[in-house]
């Protein structure tokens, strides 16, 4: 059974940072990751996604230029950066792996494995 384990939501005021990391119980070396998001009343959206390799990397335009994902193929973990936070990224965040694409995708359909999501608060 595939298990991806979120960690590292918190509340934070706006302009903070923080890291999120998923922890994955297989090798993900030949898997897509992402990085989803979903706020209250709305539909998860796409924040991030990284290839296999690392070589490519997608961000949803909202978080261009203060979130960067990252990955450790040997220890199984994707990390998610965020800078310069802002009320509107606050939501739970959850962690995907899929069928390698390039470039990766931001869309759920894509992605076979998910966590059970980290809450991030962002104050203003």
């Amino acid at each position: 059974q595939v298990r991806l384990v979120e960690s590292g939501g918190a509340s934070v005021q706006a302009g903070g940072s923080l890291r999120l990391s998923c922890a994955v119980s297989i090798y993900i070396g030949a898997y897509s990751m992402a990085w989803f998001r979903q706020a209250p009343g709305k539909e998860r959206e796409g924040v991030a996604a990284i290839s296999a390799g690392s070589k490519y990397t997608v961000y949803a335009d909202s978080v261009k230029g203060r979130f960067s994902i990252s990955r450790d193929n040997a220890k199984n973990t994707v990390a998610l950066q965020m800078d310069t936070l802002k009320p509107e990224d606050t939501g739970t965040y959850y962690c995907a792996a899929g069928p390698q694409v390039t470039p990766p995708q931001l869309f759920a359909p894509s992605y076979s494995y998910w966590g059970q999501g980290t809450q991030v608060t962002v104050s203003s």
